[in-house]
Order: C-alpha cells, then sequence, then structure tokens
C-alpha cells in the first residue's frame, strides 16, 4: 500500500501563514492532492493544540483522524484513490525555533519534534511553559535552548520522540546553514547525534546534492512542503509501501534502520527553484554559482555587501565526494513540478491561483486522479483525452523526463521553472511552423 506523507506543515497561528489552515480544510486538501499522511503542525500554540484535542481521534498508535471526516465526494471518487473510504490521516508533528549561543556564534536552528501521542505533547508543553518559553506568540515558537539540551529534555519526556532538523541548508536558519549553522549534526547535536535519524533537505536542495556529504551516511533525507497554505501542502513529500496501515513506532524504525523495502522515494521540488538555491543579493537582482561567488570575493559587485550564500555553496563547502559514487545505496527521489505550475504556463496565465487554473485545477482532480497520481502515474494519453487543453499532457510528460528551463532562486527570491521556455508554449509552438 503506498502512502505518501508530509511531515512538515503550519496551522493558522503561525506567523505568515494562511487563515484557511484549519484541520478540515488541511483534510481536504490532502485529500485532492493525494497525500495519506500529514503533519499537524504547532501543537505546543494552545489555540491550535484545542483544535487538535477537538477535532482528532487516534485511530492507531500515533496515528489520527478528523473524528467527522470533512472529505468531499470528489476525493473518494478520484482514480488512483486507495479506497473509496480514504481520509487523511494525522501525526504530531511541529517546528521550533531555537536561537541560543554556543561557541563563538549566535545559533539559530529550526527542528521538527515528533510526538507519539497527545498526552506527551501535554507533557512537553507542561515543562516548556514551566520555563518560560512563550507558546502563544507563534505556532513556531522560539526556544532559547541548545538543540542537543533539547532532545535530551524530550527524551527524558518521552523516549519515543524523535527530533529531525528542518531545511537542514537555508542559510538563516538550519542546522547546516551558512549564516548561523554548524559544520556537523555532531557539533549541533553533541551526544544526542545517535538520534537523529533523518534530516529535512528544504526546498534548495535535494537528496543527491546531500549524498556528497560522507557525514550524513547515518542519516536518511526526508522532504516535506513547510507549507503555510493550503495550496503549497506536498511540495515535496515521502513514499512508502507498506503491507498494512503504519504506525507511529513503525515510521520511526523505517528512518532509524533507512529501510528502502518501506521508503521507496521522495518527492522534491527542483531544488533550482527554491529560493536559497545560488548566492545572490536580492536588492540588486545579482545572482551567481559558488565558483563565480568566490572570483568577485562574495560581495555583489553593485552595492559591495556580503553576498547570501546560498545551499549549492554551503553543500560544496562541507562536500567530501561525489554523489555519484553511492547513489545506488541511497533512497530515491522523484522531481516535480506542481499542477496548478503546470497548468498556468500551458495557458500562459502569470498567477497559480487564478480562477482559470483553478477550474481546471479543480476539474481534474474531481474527474480524472489526485494531484500526485496525475503527476506521478496517469498515463500521458489519458490525460490528453480529459485534458481541457491537450498540451498539458505534453507538459507533463516533459516534467517526467525533467525536459525543463530553470532560473535559479536566491536570496530569498524563488526560482523559476518552466517547460515551454522564457516566451511559453506559444513561441514553442511558432517556432515548430517556422
Amino acid at each position: 500500500m503506498r502512502t505518501i506523507v508530509d511531515w512538515h506543515i503550519h496551522s493558522k497561528y503561525s506567523r505568515a501563514c494562511s487563515k484557511q489552515l484549519e484541520l478540515p480544510v488541511i483534510d481536504q486538501w490532502c485529500a485532492r492532492k493525494g497525500i495519506d499522511i500529514v503533519a499537524t503542525g504547532d501543537w505546543t500554540h494552545p489555540a491550535w493544540f484545542a483544535h487538535i484535542k477537538e477535532n482528532l481521534e487516534e485511530v492507531r498508535q500515533g496515528i489520527f483522524r478528523l473524528k467527522h471526516s470533512t472529505t468531499p465526494a470528489y476525493a473518494k471518487a478520484s482514480a488512483g484513490r486507495q479506497s473509496l473510504n480514504h481520509s487523511t490521516e494525522f501525526m504530531l508533528v511541529q517546528e521550533v525555533s531555537q536561537i541560543y549561543k554556543k561557541g563563538d556564534k549566535t545559533r539559530r536552528i529550526h527542528n521538527l519534534i515528533f510526538s507519539p501521542s497527545i498526552e506527551t505533547c501535554e507533557k512537553v508543553i507542561m515543562e516548556l511553559t514551566r520555563r518560560n518559553f512563550n507558546l502563544k506568540a507563534d505556532g513556531r515558537p522560539i526556544l532559547g535552548i541548545d538543540s542537543e539540551d533539547l532532545y535530551k529534555l524530550l527524551k527524558d519526556i518521552d523516549e519515543k520522540i524523535i527530533l529531525i532538523p528542518a531545511h537542514a541548508w537555508t542559510p538563516w536558519y538550519a542546522v547546516f546553514g551558512s549564516k548561523s549553522g554548524f559544520d556537523s549534526l555532531e557539533e549541533c547535536f553533541g551526544s544526542m547525534s545517535k538520534y537523529i535519524y533523518a534530516i529535512e533537505t528544504g526546498l534548495s536542495s535535494n537528496p543527491m546534492m546531500n549524498w556528497q556529504l560522507s557525514g550524513l551516511d547515518s542519516v536518511v533525507m526526508v522532504s516535506n512542503s513547510d507549507a503555510h497554505s493550503p495550496r503549497n501542502l506536498g511540495r515535496e513529500a515521502n513514499v512508502f509501501e507498506f503491507p498494512e496501515s503504519p504506525t507511529y513506532d513503525e515510521f520511526v524504525r523505517v528512518l532509524r534502520e533507512q529501510d528502502a523495502s518501506r521508503f521507496k522515494y521522495t518527492i522534491e521540488f527542483y531544488p533550482e527553484e527554491g529560493k536559497y538555491h545560488v548566492d545572490g543579493c536580492a536588492s540588486c537582482q545579482f545572482s551567481c554559482g559558488p565558483e563565480e561567488s568566490k572570483r568577485i570575493g562574495e560581495r555583489c559587485p553593485s552595492c559591495h555587501r556580503p553576498l547570501t550564500l546560498g545551499v549549492q555553496n554551503r553543500i560544496e563547502e562541507l562536500a567530501d565526494r561525489n554523489a555519484s559514487c553511492v547513489s545506488n545505496r541511497k533512497i530515491p527521489f522523484k522531481s516535480i513540478v506542481p499542477l496548478a505550475q503546470i497548468i498556468a504556463e500551458v495557458y500562459g496565465v502569470v498567477s497559480t491561483q487564478s480562477k482559470k487554473v483553478e477550474a481546471e485545477y479543480r476539474r481534474l482532480t474531481d474527474e480524472l486522479a489526485d494531484e500526485f497520481t496525475l503527476l506521478l502515474d496517469t498515463p500521458i494519453e489519458l490525460i490528453r483525452r480529459k485534458a481541457s487543453n491537450a498540451h498539458l499532457a505534453t507538459a507533463i510528460e516533459r516534467m517526467r523526463a525533467g525536459d525543463l528551463k530553470i532560473q535559479p532562486g536566491y536570496d530569498g527570491i524563488y526560482g523559476t521553472v518552466r517547460i515551454f521556455g522564457k516566451d511559453g508554449l506559444l513561441a514553442e509552438k511558432q517556432s515548430i511552423l517556422l
């Protein structure tokens, strides 16, 4: 049984997040996307935790479901669904932000905390409150505590808790971030490093980039959406294969043992599309690769301020081998472009939220299949017959083949991924006629 999992999302109580991020809405969007299990996010926030306890019930150890699912008929009837009674399941996973001094630097780290039960969440909340951390201000609270000390505290509360570094390479807030991170997991987590079973690659890196570090052979790469709105759910995800419905303990075992018979692959954003892939200066709209960055002294040629060094640069700094020499021993990955983004390009529309894109997206996921099934599995000829625009099938076929044109992101600016080139589909059709 294929199980698609997204372990990193937020609620409406996190800063800069959609007010639509409530559990029933998340349930509906996950069904349309094809996500089987999703994080609750933000369970340390008192209002969100009350929402979780009011709306969710445990169906297996550490796995929850809405008490009264609002999954609409379109998801139940969609092609490729595992059963007509499909309902999104939830796990108690949330992100925390830590700011603390270690060595001669201020560290800014984001970590994901996996809890096996509501009772464990309550104990964690009680202990963090006792230490006077403000849990009400943000769904992703800021904790002034060392990562090693935090993990020790969590393990003392419940040994089943695990912690995974979030978006591990983001410059400003990550375990390996160029601005405030560390050079190794051991440097960050010390004696607790042995309990780090995975790291989250983040939008600006993919597993192959991470495989260049032999120091990461002890962990697996996971990929999640870090969704701040329902539309972004599942932009990255993890794909498992289980003979029966998995429990919390089974997921932890798979990560700990790097069990490739269960963990089949990750679904990835093209890393160039991430907003910190290469080096750059957003103010001057300047970007470059690591080699050019070194040549110019890592300063913007226009304003002369230090460049924000991207994920590619940081990985190359720490890399000690070529990824190809170990790729056959690693959990593989597949790269996708979100369906709404593909539809927008086919129709020549700037916004993925335009009425035209929205209507076609909903029609396809109503009548044909959920988004992941469409992007990964649905026969191209079937898409060609069902889509309102036949070029959509061509676009998905090219995406599966990796036939794309990409402008990398930098310094907080998302990159652009195009299937038909800079001038779009119309220009391509004209060139064919010529």
